[in-house]
């Protein structure tokens, strides 16, 4: 998938008119849209084109329960086209967007969507809307997020990696625990295939990490207080946690940028921010949230912006003391 040309145009014009929808306004399923029911599952692939000669896969795995809604709603309404803007701007050539769903395999009923890769405006924007915002969730302080990384290690193939042996992106969204393992029981359940056994969740995220770089996204430094500690001892700083659901755009297209070489320093980002319609203030919590995983890349802190004085999470303290 992917074939087609990107407007930005379109895109804001897609969005627009939900500036006053409300959540269920936008995403009108009812239940698992058939296209995104994984069962039977075979491949998502994001492939080369003439129009897209150097095609990177991009992942977004989006939480839909309770909590959690708002930033599909937020990314629906006016967010996503400022991530394709930006990542036009940083010069990331040829992306192309994938959207899944995640809830409770324990409780929900609709615990796993999956779209497709795509490259157009009007395609990105069906798959996302499409999503079922079930919001469900079963209370026991975690959710199904292991089930993604699941699908992009196991039902995913994307030419940046078969081609290039150049990894994409996976983004998760979520202020819960992961499960420790992968059930055999709910993968056959969802995607009608058998395990032999449970997996580790380390294991999982092994698999993924093979095409994907993996990040888990904390919507506020509020909710990163129950979940930050165990999503650092999987992925370490690709543990982002933001200041606000709004930055979740800003923040993947400025890791996406920053990883690709295609923005050479934390002060380069801010002005590209800047320079792209955005507040001094998103700016601002942008680079906060990035400059732990900007630390891992060789980057130094920005000289404009600075971590907050803050009793929330560690990073901080790690990097300013």
């Amino acid at each position: 998938m992917g074939y087609g040309n990107y407007s930005h145009a379109a895109h804001v014009a897609l969005t627009a008119g939900r500036a006053h929808q409300s959540r269920n306004e936008v995403f009108s399923q009812s239940q698992c849209h058939a296209l995104m029911n994984p069962k039977g599952l075979k491949v998502r692939e994001c492939r080369d084109s003439a129009d897209h000669p150097n095609s990177i896969g991009i992942a977004f795995a989006l939480d839909v329960t309770g909590s959690m809604g708002d930033i599909p709603h937020l990314l629906a309404k006016q967010e996503l086209p400022n991530l394709m803007k930006l990542l036009t701007a940083c010069n990331v050539e040829d992306p192309q967007l994938m959207f899944m769903a995640i809830g409770d395999a324990t409780s929900d009923r609709a615990s796993l969507q999956v779209g497709q890769f795509e490259s157009t405006a009007e395609l990105m924007d069906q798959w996302l809307t499409w999503s079922y915002l079930e919001g469900g969730g079963g209370g026991t302080g975690h959710e199904s997020y292991e089930l993604a990384f699941y699908v992009a290690a196991q039902h995913t193939d994307m030419d940046n990696m078969v081609k290039r042996k150049k990894k994409g992106y996976l983004f998760l969204t979520g202020d819960e625990l992961p499960y420790p393992t992968i059930s055999r029981h709910q993968v056959e359940a969802l995607l009608d295939e058998k395990l032999d056994e449970d997996i580790p969740i380390e294991e999982v995220i092994a698999a993924a990490a093979e095409s994907y770089h993996l990040f888990f996204l904390i919507p506020d430094l509020q909710r990163a207080k129950r979940c930050e500690a165990r999503w650092r001892q999987l992925l370490g700083d690709h543990t982002i946690c933001m200041e606000s659901p709004s930055d979740t755009c800003a923040v993947a297209a400025a890791i996406v940028a920053l990883t690709e070489k295609r923005i050479t320093d934390l002060d380069a980002l801010a002005k590209t921010l800047s320079d792209n319609g955005f507040t001094r203030e998103h700016v601002g919590s942008t680079i906060r949230a990035i400059q732990p995983y900007a630390a891992l890349l060789h980057l130094g802190p920005s000289k404009s912006y600075h971590a907050p004085v803050t009793n929330g999470s560690s990073w901080w303290k790690r990097l300013f003391g």
